[in-house]
């Protein structure tokens, strides 16, 4: 593992903080592959970047909608191919990388719209309990 020794970098526990996450799900990413550390310092100490960041954002933002680890870990792989395209001289499949990250778009889109739908249907059982309780002695 490459050992990381930059300015701009951070340890697991500034990473957890400031994703909002507890280390021990962040450990369980890097377990499953969806979030590898860029580095260790010389002491063995996982090393995060901002990128290492976006990705982790990325993966938080994708659970409240229901996806999958493997779902969570194909969608990080088109991102990376997209965003590293033409750096190895293939562009080839940038189509097909398109027209799956487009996929994720638009099942993105369903799931949250079943999940303004399910938010709903709660705010209206909590007013429901609030009328009840209002008219009670």
């Amino acid at each position: 593992m490459l050992r990381l020794r930059l300015m701009n970098t951070m340890h697991i526990g500034e990473l957890a903080e400031r994703a909002g996450m507890s280390l021990r799900t962040i450990r369980h990413y890097d377990e499953v592959g969806l979030l590898v550390p860029s580095g260790r310092t010389s002491g063995g100490f996982r090393v995060y970047t901002e990128q290492d960041l976006e990705r982790l954002l990325v993966v938080r933002r994708m659970k409240p909608l229901g996806f999958t680890l493997d779902e969570m870990a194909e969608l990080l792989r088109v991102v990376d191919a997209l965003r590293n395209r033409g750096t190895d001289g293939d562009t080839d499949d940038e189509p097909a990388l398109a027209a799956r990250l487009d996929e994720y778009l638009q099942d993105a889109r369903e799931r949250h719209a079943k999940l303004v739908e399910r938010a709903g249907m709660a705010e209206e059982f909590v007013e429901t309990l609030g009328s009840l309780r209002a008219s009670l002695p």
